[in-house]
């Protein structure tokens, strides 16, 4: 989906936005290019590619004139005679998506001074329209199918990495274009990481398993984390999981436009800290995500959440070489509340 006439109503005073990453091309332009660049003024809009994309870009993408590099012609001599042809006194680029080197080389290819632009964009992308939603929730459906189905598969003797592959084949099977991120799957012990990689760890009755993944839908990432028993529980693991569970529904329900992520963060950890597991709850409640697995707005710091937002829900507790809990869905931060957009089920599971 293109993004075009929204940048162009951003724009303000500054002539031209220029952009060279992956990720910002996709937004403006609705279509993936690993290697060229995309230009958008007031009143005109261009993405530079080469010949490996020129075919399905061309057919793809409708508002914006796509241009072909050639041997002799590149990006930068492409770039050059937009702004020379359009008299472009300056430019906006993004410095937090250009290395030093790279701002020079575009600096020089355009041939005016660059001005910091970076707000743009993030704003505009903390703000998802329905489109963008759509894309989101058919990612976390998904997702929520192969959850469904690796749970019937689980038993004592298989390994972290056979459920992360079981889990990864099945969103491939179900229209998934690739994972948001490497899953985490950890059992047992190693469930107190809460980045822990799958490994040959072998789940054994009386494990926690924590399975944190994602499927990719037109470039939009879902996100979300269950954790489940296998056999049994201890009184203290159900105690621990039913903790993280009403922590996560408090933190849901101080969620909405205009609230500042930290007080999303604090409703939650005063759970968590009233049960007597404070410190054992390190990371922040949720971040934002869309067309990367985490982008603005954070959902545990001063960023005041927009109307539009789309942020992760995710609250643990991590009881080091014992067993952890995460439980995480993702909402959508609109009509004056919050939107889950997961439907997993939450009740704990004993498998």
């Amino acid at each position: 989906m293109s993004h075009v006439k929204q940048i162009q109503a951003a724009l303000g005073e500054l002539p031209a936005l220029v952009m060279t990453d992956a990720v910002s091309i996709r937004y403006a332009s609705g279509f993936h290019i690993d290697d060229g660049a995309a230009v958008i003024s007031r009143d005109g809009a261009w993405v530079v590619t080469d010949s490996r994309y020129v075919e399905a870009a061309t057919a793809a993408i409708s508002d914006m004139q796509v241009l072909c590099t050639s041997r002799g012609r590149g990006v930068n001599v492409i770039l050059g005679e937009i702004f020379a042809q359009n008299g472009f006194e300056k430019a906006g680029a993004m410095p937090d998506r250009l290395t030093h080197a790279e701002w020079d080389w575009m600096e020089k290819a355009v041939g005016v001074p660059l001005v910091s632009a970076g707000d743009i964009l993030k704003d505009l992308r903390a703000r998802k329209d329905q489109e963008e939603v759509d894309c989101i929730v058919a990612a976390q459906r998904i997702a929520e199918k192969a959850l469904d189905e690796v749970l019937g598969l689980i038993r004592p003797g298989m390994t972290e990495k056979e459920i992360a592959a079981e889990l990864v084949y099945r969103m491939y099977k179900y229209g998934g274009e690739g994972n948001s991120f490497d899953p985490i799957v950890v059992t047992g012990a190693k469930s107190s990481m809460p980045h822990g990689v799958p490994g040959d760890n072998v789940v054994k009755a009386g494990d926690f398993i924590t399975m944190d993944f994602g499927a990719l839908y037109h470039g939009y990432c879902s996100d979300m984390t269950r954790t489940v028993a296998v056999g049994h529980v201890t009184d203290e693991m159900r105690k621990v999981y039913d903790t993280v569970l009403e922590a996560q529904l408090a933190g849901i329900a101080a969620a909405a436009p205009g609230v500042v992520g930290r007080s999303i963060h604090d409703a939650a950890a005063k759970v968590i800290d009233d049960a007597g597991y404070g410190e054992y709850f390190g990371h922040g409640f949720g971040h934002g995500l869309g067309l990367e697995i985490h982008e603005s707005p954070g959902a545990a710091g001063p960023d005041v959440l927009p109307e539009g937002a789309v942020i992760s829900a995710e609250p643990g507790i991590y009881l080091p070489g014992r067993f952890g809990v995460r439980i995480e869905d993702m909402l959508w931060l609109h009509n004056g509340g919050a939107e889950n957009l997961t439907k997993a089920p939450k009740e704990l599971i004993v498998l």
